[in-house]
């Protein structure tokens, strides 16, 4: 199962923005005295399309696609040069298949910022730092082994040049994920899970009088820098809405009015990691399950059965497609769809769009 990390200085509302995907409420609390075990949590992805096919099929058991969350310890300056728990918590980060970094905007006196100041510039550029230095450690290290050869092989020679490359990125404090790398490049650095290679999205963590970017300390220059590095950006009330997990939508909707809240920030948050994390889902259905299957967006039909089982996938023949839309536009039936001509009959390089629903005919 695919999973994200979620990062922050110490302080920032991780385990708010924790509690908050998971619907936890206060029940999980924040890291204290040390403790570097982070806090895990599988949840569902919410989609309106899954709840409507439950609803068409009643089947007798529905399972749809799902995101674990991974809340890590607070990271401080140095933890890229191993200092403190630094070398603990990069260890955590680099099994994340994504990275949720929480950005503190509020300012709470009972709550001091380890900083001093609230800044959600700075805070930004220092975890993005130490996510770099560590990065840089790793290539550093890797040259040297590499440099202290007589002779090297012709691919340690390919690894050593595509190596350089990355280190020069780095001292440029520039991150890995947008490097352009071949197919090649790719998977000579699989291994080393660098931290700066990995999708991220920026949560920022307001409180409720805070209405929008331009409301939050050095707002320009945070927009300045979302601009410049592209990133996927998520404003999130994550205390105002842990509480509202424990008032009736009655009492919510009064309690938040006036507040900008729209849809609620889980939904947001889990459908920004679904998508950051390039991924799709595709249904299968009938009376006994309808289920949410997650593919990367480019897998293709082959991938969709194999997913299902490796049976489906060695005697594969063909796949039944039909779009979630002319699926639901016909009744929500294969038969249907098949004699009005919207059905498809698709070969095993066929790549599956999000929402297909599909059916795989195979033999053993």
């Amino acid at each position: 199962m695919l999973h994200c990390g979620i990062v922050g200085l110490p302080l920032s509302g991780k385990t708010t923005v924790f509690n908050v995907i998971t619907k936890a409420g206060a029940e999980v609390k924040p890291y204290a005295g040390g403790r570097t075990d982070p806090n895990r949590a599988v949840v569902e992805v919410p989609d309106s399309r899954f709840d409507l096919l439950v609803l068409a099929h009643n089947p007798r058991k529905a399972t749809p696609a799902q995101v674990e969350f991974v809340d890590l310890a607070g990271l401080s300056k140095g933890a890229g040069k191993g200092a403190g728990l630094g070398n603990a918590f990069l260890s955590f980060a680099a099994d994340a298949d994504a990275l949720l970094h929480v950005i503190r905007c509020f300012s709470n006196g009972a709550v001091e910022h380890p900083e001093g100041s609230v800044n959600p510039l700075r805070d930004w550029e220092i975890l993005d730092m130490e996510l770099i230095f560590r990065d840089l450690g790793i290539v550093e290290n890797r040259l040297g082994k590499l440099s202290s050869r007589k002779k090297l092989l012709p691919e340690e020679t390919a690894e050593r040049a595509l190596l350089e490359r990355c280190r020069d990125r780095l001292m440029e404090e520039r991150p890995l994920r947008d490097m352009e790398l071949s197919p090649e490049d790719s998977r000579i650095l699989r291994g080393f899970t660098f931290v700066t290679a990995k999708p991220q999205i920026i949560v920022l963590n307001m409180d409720e009088t805070q209405t929008g970017i331009e409301s939050i300390p050095g707002g320009a220059d945070i927009e300045r820098r979302i601009s410049e590095s592209g990133a996927c950006v998520i404003k999130l009330y994550g205390r105002l809405e842990m509480d509202l997990m424990e008032l009736s939508p009655e009492e919510a909707a009064e309690f938040t009015e006036g507040i900008p809240i729209g849809e609620p920030g889980r939904n947001r948050l889990i459908a920004g990691a679904y998508s950051t994390l390039g991924l799709i889902s595709f249904f299968t259905c009938g009376p006994d399950e309808v289920r949410a299957w997650t593919l990367r967006d480019g897998d293709s039909a082959l991938d969709a059965a194999g997913a299902i089982h490796t049976d489906l996938a060695k005697g594969f023949i063909r796949a039944q497609v039909v779009s979630y839309d002319d699926y639901a536009a016909h009744n929500n039936s294969f038969a249907t769809c098949r004699d009005t001509g919207v059905l498809r009959l698709e070969g095993r390089d066929y790549r599956v769009r999000d929402g297909d629903v599909i059916e795989i005919r195979f033999n053993i």
